[in-house]
């Protein structure tokens, strides 16, 4: 962790961004908006999200080495599969210097349609901007995936795909013998959220976000609720079994990797300046 501090720290400052965390089932995918660059695209994508249309929904299309595709459709826990309600359309704001290459995301659109982008979205898996750049008007690039997220991007599309419950190309966790699928079966993500930046959320909780985004085989599962005891703010993760958390300006571990003793990581101050940088 050390380590990756010293090398923000030598980075320039960065402009603040909007950043969504997507709760998948394979773990948390952290996306930076491109608030300034694609405004519309951004403000339509955050509708979604603040209203809790993507809660629930699931990965619905997967392309091996091109795409992972949601936003289109949800599913409870009796099974009951519903179509994300669409709001009205963006205009696309496609500029070939967002260009769609490995962990961007996107709006999908309707074939021969360019401002026809609603609550679809997808995360390219490989550099496709020699196809996506140039077909419909050029596919709206409006964030990027950040900290270790494509890692679990690269998970889900390493899962099997198969065609089941009128979808092809249907990443699954696990095949049912009947191909009926439900929430067990599917790449679900849970929530979409906005995670607090600067200003909104305390120095504690970003820390803690973007601790979950850097290491997250070592904080797991992300955005656990922040808590209060012995002088301590804290987080615990209990798939990792471990804590993070702030005391007196220090920034602490505590966990398998500390061999079970409370270390101290560093200045709060330092670390936020990392997390900054980060855009969180």
């Amino acid at each position: 962790m050390k380590w990756a501090m010293v090398l923000f720290l030598l980075l320039p400052p960065a402009v603040q961004a909007t950043v969504v965390r997507l709760q998948t089932v394979l773990g948390a995918v952290d996306i930076a908006l491109l608030d300034g660059e694609a405004p519309r695209t951004v403000a339509n994508f955050l509708s979604y999200v603040n209203s809790g249309a993507y809660n629930n929904s699931f990965i619905q299309r997967s392309v091996p080495f091109f795409v992972i595709q949601g936003g289109g459709y949800t599913m409870d826990n009796a099974g009951g599969l519903r179509q994300i309600t669409a709001g009205p359309p963006v205009a696309n704001e496609f500029s070939p210097a967002r260009s769609n290459v490995r962990g961007t995301i996107a709006m999908a659109k309707v074939s021969g349609d360019p401002d026809s982008a609603t609550s679809q979205w997808f995360i390219s898996l490989a550099d496709n901007a020699a196809n996506l750049d140039s077909q419909n008007g050029g596919f709206t690039v409006f964030g990027r995936v950040t900290g270790s997220g494509m890692a679990v991007i690269d998970a889900i599309a390493a899962l099997t795909a198969v065609s089941a419950s009128g979808f092809s190309n249907l990443p699954l966790t696990s095949i049912p013998a009947s191909l009926e699928v439900g929430q067990s079966e599917l790449v679900m993500v849970t929530t979409a959220a906005v995670l607090p930046g600067a200003g909104t959320a305390s120095d504690s909780d970003r820390l803690f976000n973007y601790l979950e985004a850097a290491y997250p085989k070592n904080l797991a599962p992300a955005s656990q609720p922040t808590a209060a005891a012995s002088g301590y703010v804290y987080r615990y993760y209990p798939a990792t079994n471990a804590y993070v958390g702030t005391a007196n300006g220090q920034l602490y571990y505590y966990g398998p990797a500390s061999v079970s003793a409370i270390i101290p990581l560093g200045t709060m101050a330092a670390w936020l300046a990392v997390a900054t940088q980060a855009g969180y």
